[in-house]
């Protein structure tokens, strides 16, 4: 039985950070397991960052994996939220004590 594979990006999720992001993700796709992504130190997301998350989510479910963010950063569940994509990717999202809303 495979493990899990937790990927940390640790640069913010935008389009200047795009491409070496995607490559990332799909190379930790690509190992066997499930993946869970730590984006605790995104500062930013913009589209193309929710982009590269809503990619990696599908092609999860395309290889018949599980692909779960376990650390979303303030930014990040803003982003998620606003754009009510809390149900696509299906992970709970804690907030903080000290960033209660």
């Amino acid at each position: 039985m495979a493990g899990t594979n937790r990927i940390t990006l640790i640069d913010d999720l935008t389009i200047y950070h795009a491409e070496a992001q995607k490559q990332l993700l799909l190379d930790t796709l690509a190992a066997p397991g499930a993946v869970e992504a730590d984006l605790s130190q995104a500062g930013e997301i913009d589209t193309a960052g929710l982009q590269l998350l809503i990619l990696a989510k599908r092609e999860a479910l395309r290889q018949g994996k599980d692909f779960h963010i376990v650390a979303h950063s303030p930014a990040v569940r803003q982003t998620i939220d606003f754009c009510n994509l809390t149900a696509f990717f299906g992970d709970p999202v804690v907030i903080p004590a000290h960033e209660s809303p």
